[in-house]
């Protein structure tokens, strides 16, 4: 089997255990830690904006240094540092403590997040990219499977002694996957997607396969696609940090049991598995401008439903999960597609890392708005409204602005 598929196995992975522990993971720890402390959810949300911030500005530095070393040495030490600072956060004793050590987590976790390791996987295909980072990032979505382990942890052995086993875990599964990571096929002799070599001038000589735009990171930033993608992420960032944080506190508002919020909570990132790889497989054949609108229309309508739930009508749950996990799941490969098709391959994870950084701008918003919110009022369905309000504005105005720029383009 061609190498690039235990590259995009490995990532998967990867990504399954870092978003599960750090990122979605993190809801089943807000009502002990709260309890505990008596902090704020506004204080413990914060955690996620400094984590967001952290890891949005270091993407920067970690998609230069995989185009530059690759990126099995940058995830090895990015899961020596998670798990530190995992190990570290389960003695916190202060609010101060509490932020240093997700700051710690963030570090780490900014070397794993799904857009770099799918960056990793783009490096090994060409016609095949939309399905490889499809599956790569379904592995995020994999990761709403150890939110009711996580719970179950929690509740039997206490969130301090939780945070330890998934420290644990850290160094048992991304530190070792980390060393079957390869940087480029042409580094041991293949091509992308497998493809035989041959030589220069030969009848099926590798000039033959479809010329790609080679754009340096400066010539990205500089050019209205990367803005239009860039900021359509951010927006797209904010409800999915919210309902990172918050959905098992929201679904407890409504009367919704803990172990039946947290299997909501983990099936609503499984389900996104449909919208990853089916899009990522469509994304091959079809016009990836058009399937981004289709997710962020879904993402809107799953919103929309999310304020209907409660203990007597959990019919909205079920369309929830679909809409929102399979728009959010399909957005993920388009972004990245869009991305690597305006851009190329050359300085993909640099152009990524960038773009990665104004997308983390969303969960400095979205997070904490929640949180505040609710210790104001008392509820969150103004934030649910707002939110679906702005990824549909989203949906209308970004795929638009890019068929413009396209057009602008031909006619010139």
């Amino acid at each position: 089997m061609f190498y690039g598929w235990y590259i995009v196995a490995s990532c998967c992975l990867i990504s399954c255990y870092a978003t599960g522990v750090v990122g979605l993971g993190f809801t089943a720890f807000v009502d002990p830690i709260s309890k505990e402390f008596g902090w704020s959810y506004t204080q413990i949300s914060l955690a996620s904006s400094l984590r967001g911030l952290e890891a949005g500005l270091l993407v920067l530095v970690v998609g230069v240094l995989m185009d530059r070393w690759g990126p099995r040495p940058v995830i090895f030490c990015g899961s020596v540092l998670m798990a530190l600072g995992i190990a570290a956060l389960s003695r916190v004793n202060s609010l101060l403590f509490f932020y240093v050590t997700v700051v710690i987590i963030a570090t780490g976790f900014s070397t794993m997040t799904s857009s770099m390791l799918m960056a990793a996987s783009a490096n090994w295909f060409r016609r095949k990219s939309s399905l490889a980072m499809g599956i790569t990032a379904s592995g995020s979505a994999l990761a709403g499977l150890l939110i009711p382990l996580i719970t179950l942890l929690v509740e039997r052995y206490g969130w301090r002694q939780a945070l330890v086993f998934c420290a644990v875990g850290t160094l048992l599964i991304p530190l070792p996957l980390s060393l079957v990571l390869k940087h480029k096929p042409e580094n041991i002799g293949l091509n992308p997607d497998g493809e035989c070599r041959h030589e220069p001038g030969s009848e099926k000589s590798n000039d033959s396969m479809p010329e790609e735009n080679s754009f340096s990171a400066r010539e990205a930033l500089a050019s209205k696609p990367f803005w239009f993608i860039s900021i359509a992420s951010m927006i797209l960032t904010m409800p999915i940090t919210a309902l990172g944080t918050h959905i098992m506190p929201y679904l407890a508002t409504v009367g919704i049991d803990r172990v039946t919020a947290s299997i909501i909570a983990g099936a609503t990132p499984l389900v996104t598995i449909v919208g990853r790889i089916s899009f990522g497989w469509i994304g091959d054949r079809m016009d990836k401008i058009i399937l981004f609108t289709l997710a962020l229309v879904l993402m809107s309508g799953g919103l929309l439903l999310l304020p209907m739930i409660s203990a007597d009508r959990k019919l909205p749950i079920a369309f929830f999960v679909c809409f929102f996990g399979i728009g959010w799941g399909g957005s993920v490969p388009m972004i990245s597609g869009l991305l690597r098709t305006y851009f190329g391959l050359d300085r993909l994870a640099s152009i990524m890392g960038f773009s990665l950084s104004v997308m983390f701008a969303g969960s400095l918003v979205g997070a904490p708005v929640a949180g505040w919110v609710f210790d104001r009022w008392g509820w969150y369905e103004p934030v649910w409204y707002t939110m679906a309000a702005l990824v549909g504005i989203t949906a209308i105005v970004v795929p638009f602005l890019l068929k413009a720029h396209i057009l602008t383009n031909i006619r010139h």
